[in-house]
């Protein structure tokens, strides 16, 4: 301890300028140490049903040419990504638990803050991409496989990746110009933006300012976009004679619908506490619901898709048991 405030104590150097730290210390949930190894099992065995699900769900879609088709290639955009953003963090977090292994090296924690932030940028993207997807099925279904080509798919899955990417870029930038002064342990189990650049001793309006705006570009226009898909939806679903057809109508929105919420819940929750509730919400509680965030998803997604998908769970039976 007395050699690391030592080294915080020389980084203010001649030109008044500071030097990063070399290093932070991930304490993984605050209040809760003595429970950490208990806490990891859970934790485990969801990542471990994220990478069965995704991965298999992947193959599946590659697999079964039944399954090619947008709604499919789409739901393969959304496995991948949630393979990586659960891979980002929670081996890290596991290594925390079990091994008491906290330290982090700067470069790498930027590296690490940078792909959560741009994984979970792109899922949103890509969450998005599926309600225009469920749009164009349910308004237009004969002219849904001329308007959602290949080529649109791709061009739409790339620029969604592009997004959530360039406006990340800055995020290790705006870290890097900080001075850190006070103290090297953030209370978390990865990094976070803020919760690394609250350990500044400068001020951090800039990167609060760059935040925000990064929500509103990212999640508020796509919850915004996908509000009115859903919209739209409704006013075309209601408006059909049959209530077979309605049920049925319905139905195929059901599984994206429970993607959403698993996704955008937590995300919210975790949003706010660190703008607005930090003094109100327990360090332990906003921990723990900032890992679901990235864990919840990535686990119940393919539970989801595979029970409410009649194609998916006859592609399973087909790629086990043939014809």
């Amino acid at each position: 301890k007395i050699e690391r405030s030592s080294v915080y104590l020389v980084m203010l150097i001649s030109n008044n300028s500071y030097v990063a730290p070399e290093s932070f210390i991930l304490n993984g949930i605050p209040g809760l140490e003595k429970v950490h190894k208990w806490i990891s099992l859970p934790l485990c065995a969801m990542y471990i049903i994220s990478l069965v699900g995704n991965l298999g769900l992947v193959y599946l879609i590659r697999s079964e040419e039944s399954l090619h088709h947008p709604m499919y290639f789409f739901l393969a955009m959304l496995s991948l990504i949630d393979f990586f953003t659960c891979t980002t963090t929670l081996p890290n977090a596991l290594c925390i638990f079990w091994f008491n292994l906290k330290e982090i090296n700067f470069n790498g924690c930027l590296v690490q803050m940078f792909f959560v932030h741009g994984f979970t940028g792109v899922e949103s993207g890509v969450l998005m991409l599926m309600a225009l997807d469920r749009y164009v099925a349910i308004c237009y279904p004969l002219r849904y496989a001329t308007i959602l080509t290949n080529p649109v798919i791709a061009k739409a899955g790339l620029s969604t990746f592009l997004r959530g990417v360039m406006l990340m870029i800055p995020f290790p930038f705006l870290v890097k110009r900080l001075p850190f002064f006070q103290s090297d342990i953030i209370s978390h189990t990865y990094c976070d933006h803020m919760s690394v650049v609250k350990l500044s001793c400068a001020s951090i309006k800039v990167n609060v300012i760059y935040g925000l705006m990064v929500a509103l570009l990212i999640g508020v226009f796509d919850i915004c976009c996908i509000s009115v898909s859903y919209t739209m939806i409704h006013w075309a679903v209601v408006s059909l004679s049959s209530a077979e057809a309605r049920q049925k109508a319905f139905s195929t929105c059901t599984a994206h619908k429970s993607a959403i919420t698993i996704t955008y819940v937590p995300a919210f929750f975790t949003f706010f506490t660190h703008r607005f509730g930090g003094h109100t919400v327990p360090p332990s509680l906003h921990i723990i619901v900032a890992n679901l965030y990235l864990l919840l998803p990535p686990a119940l997604n393919p539970i989801v898709y595979g029970v409410k998908t009649k194609q998916i769970q006859d592609s399973v039976i087909h790629l086990f048991h043939g014809k």
